[in-house]
């Protein structure tokens, strides 16, 4: 089964992470790193921060976009992984380790639809 790990972030995160060391920083860079290695994650991607988001609708047939995202809340999607995984417990094994999930945010588990 195929999972998408969804790494939710308070709006906020950028202010925490200017307030830690840069040894604290390139330790939670390196726990990143090793997710990224660990078997079954198949890819995975940060997105660039939530003022770069437009959004898109169509109405009667028009296009209308809009800047920034569709909604306003606290927590944003920062990024993601994909995973390969044979049950939904090793996927929350894995999310757990996301250095957010520790950091005020939150890792939301989806299966992927076969297609």
């Amino acid at each position: 089964m195929q999972y998408v790990l969804l790494i939710y972030s308070n709006k906020d995160v950028s202010d925490g992470w200017d307030h830690l060391s840069q040894d604290e920083q390139k330790a939670v860079l390196g726990e990143y790193g090793t997710i990224f290695q660990t078997p079954g994650v198949t890819g995975g991607a940060q997105l660039e921060p939530v003022t770069t988001a437009t959004t898109v609708r169509v109405q009667d047939g028009r296009t209308l976009t809009t800047d920034g995202p569709f909604a306003e809340t606290k927590e944003v999607l920062g990024g993601y992984f994909l995973l390969e995984a044979d049950n939904i417990d090793k996927a929350l094994e894995i999310a757990a380790r996301i250095p957010a999930a520790r950091m005020g945010g939150a890792i939301e588990v989806r299966p992927l639809v076969a297609m």
